[in-house]
């Protein structure tokens, strides 16, 4: 699929660069990626920008919305099209105005130089580079400098790889590719080659906290809870504390998690048949997209379970102390660490592209034998 740039509207009045700080999906995040902004920056102020970049990092810390201030930066109508910038330029978060027709345009979803590309299903599909090829051949509308924005490039496929690649050998002019991916190593090497590679790195958990707490309302202890769990992605942070019933829900979503697993004695029965870990681990396979959270967050309590016998005053899940004390006293040292470094594994096998529901099956039945 590819569209021009299209966000769902917050709702939220903006006023000046706030419009560019607070409305792309994801800025919250650019704040934190100082080291990005400052290379960003110079490659703008000298204007030395490549014909692409290539911007990698965890899910949630800014790379898609850095790609559309991007755009903005480039577009923006207080910027002269040559000589001199008018004002310092640190990084480069700083440079859209917000106010112009051009940022508002971009900012409103409404720029026709502006493309998005991301993966239709489970893949981006070569029918959508090759569209992207009929569009280049065509001059930018109105924009100094078109930008393609290729969200997820680890999803590429290897036939829309390499069409892409003809892209990248080739660039049309007054135009640059943004391809924002986790690793660069789930790219095709051809194409990390020609792209000038950025990392937006995992925003550390006690500024997650300190965010948590200032600007949304959390406590202490839930904020340590989430911070925990969103593991350097601030996006993931901010989603699991919007409104008292949203963390309702992620404090029973846990703790339903947590039972389940077989990880808590105290919150499940101790002889729970084995087929029923086994339904349980089906049911978890079947949330591929929330996988990786949801084994975070287990791995988060087994942590607890673990650190509790020597450090109780360390433990993330705070509001479960009760229950990590009954279940941290019930297991041998030995156990915990077995049970930590099964939940690793399940992680690392399903990173892998293992079965899902293998690797889970494989994981709580283990689980199970070591208490």
């Amino acid at each position: 699929m590819i569209f021009y740039l299209v966000f769902i509207q917050t709702g939220i009045d903006f006023k000046g660069n706030d419009l560019i700080l607070q409305f792309t999906p994801g800025a919250e995040a650019l704040s934190e990626q100082k080291s990005a902004g400052r290379i960003l920056g110079a490659l703008f102020r000298n204007r030395a920008i490549p014909h692409a970049l290539l911007f990698t990092g965890i899910e949630g810390v800014g790379k898609k919305a850095a790609a559309i201030r991007f755009a903005m930066a480039c577009n923006c109508r207080t910027q002269p099209e040559s000589g001199d910038n008018p004002r310092p330029i640190t990084d480069l978060w700083s440079v859209p105005c917000g106010n112009c027709r051009s940022c508002e345009k971009i900012a409103s979803m409404n720029h026709p130089d502006i493309i998005v590309i991301e993966p239709a299903g489970a893949w981006i599909k070569i029918s959508q580079i090759r569209d992207l090829h009929h569009i280049l051949a065509l001059k930018p509308y109105e924009a100094r400098l078109r930008v393609v924005i290729i969200a997820g490039a680890q999803a590429i496929n290897p036939e829309a790889g390499n069409a892409l690649l003809k892209v990248l050998e080739e660039p049309p002019d007054r135009t640059v590719l943004v391809l924002t991916a986790v690793e660069k190593g789930d790219l095709l090497p051809t194409i990390v080659s020609r792209c000038r590679h950025i990392r937006f790195h995992p925003v550390p958990p006690a500024r997650i906290m300190e965010i948590l707490q200032r600007d949304h309302g959390l406590n202490k202890d839930e904020a340590a809870i989430v911070a925990a769990i969103a593991d350097g992605s601030l996006s993931k942070a901010l989603a699991a504390a919007q409104g008292a019933e949203g963390k309702r829900r992620w404090i029973e979503y846990r703790n339903q998690l947590i039972s389940g697993s077989g990880l808590d004695r105290a919150g499940s029965d101790p002889e729970k048949p084995f087929i029923r870990l086994m339904a349980f681990a089906e049911k978890l396979s079947e949330n591929k997209k929330n996988l990786p959270d949801i084994l975070e967050l287990l791995k988060s309590f087994a942590r607890d379970l673990l650190i509790f016998q020597y450090h109780p005053d360390r433990i993330i899940n705070k509001d479960l102390t009760e229950r990590i004390q009954y279940a941290s006293q019930s297991n041998p040292v030995s156990s915990l660490m077995v049970q930590i470094e099964t939940i690793q594994r399940a992680q690392r096998d399903i990173a892998a592209n293992v079965n899902p529901r293998l690797a889970l099956e494989a994981m709580i039945a283990k689980i199970s034998k070591v208490q």
